[in-house]
């Protein structure tokens, strides 16, 4: 599948990748900023040292800032599935967004199939994994919260985009299982097992970033029976993704 209509904008933000780095992780940011011109030039600021691949507009716009053969500077300290140095495996789309600072809201239609037709396109000339397609939140979840909560990964899932199991209704309820008597150790097990960068210091922020994602309803970094169960239900999903 060829890449859908892009306009070029160089950053100089770039470097060549590791000799044997492949490129198998799909990493989606949001700009975070107030327009879309501000996240672009900033992104070509040499001072800046940040970058991504592509930066795709509220109205559907796709820029390509960096060539996929090279690194962009988008993922910073982060980690997945025990690996670090995500930035020599990954490409980055920065989806313009004001984000949690600047009034962060629904991502538009426009915007969304664009990330659609885009990802697809990749993910076609890229060995990259659906347990590999993650939001910046998941891989630096102590740092990060995008793309957030607003973000439509179902939708992506539908397409062939990451994965995404659909949550059995009131699975938490009928076990009935309270917030006391959810296994912990159980819990950041599947974390862990998903790919999650489990530690003592980012317990609460990790949680976060778990419900963002897949629990969007509430996100309040509580290891509560319904996110023990979604858990159970993720890791089952990523599990069964890994074996195919």
């Amino acid at each position: 599948m060829t890449l859908p209509e892009v306009r070029d904008r160089f950053s100089p933000n770039q470097a060549q990748r590791a000799e044997r780095a492949g490129i198998d992780m799909l990493v989606l940011h949001y700009t975070g900023m107030r327009t879309a011109g501000e996240a672009i030039e900033r992104m070509c600021d040499p001072e800046a040292r940040v970058s991504a691949h592509f930066v795709i507009e509220e109205n559907g716009t796709i820029w390509r800032l960096v060539p996929e053969t090279l690194q962009a500077f988008h993922a910073g300290r982060s980690s997945w599935a025990g690996s670090s140095n995500l930035n020599e495996v990954s490409i980055g789309i920065e989806i313009v967004n004001p984000g949690h600072e600047w009034g962060y809201r629904p991502f538009a239609e426009e915007q969304m199939a664009a990330v659609e037709r885009l990802s697809s396109a990749l993910l076609s000339r890229f060995p990259i994994p659906p347990d590999r397609v993650v939001g910046h939140s998941d891989i630096a979840p102590d740092r990060k919260s995008d793309p957030g909560e607003l973000f439509d990964w179902p939708r992506l899932a539908r397409a062939g985009i990451g994965t995404w199991p659909e949550p059995a209704s009131g699975l938490a309820h009928r076990r009935g299982r309270g917030v006391g008597v959810v296994e912990r150790a159980g819990a950041l097990s599947d974390l862990a097992a998903i790919g999650y960068p489990v530690t003592a210091a980012a317990e609460t922020a990790v949680v976060t970033a778990f419900q963002r994602r897949f629990r969007p309803e509430r996100w309040d970094g509580r290891l509560d029976a319904e996110t023990a169960s979604r858990l159970a239900e993720v890791r089952a999903a990523y599990d069964r993704a890994r074996r195919l």
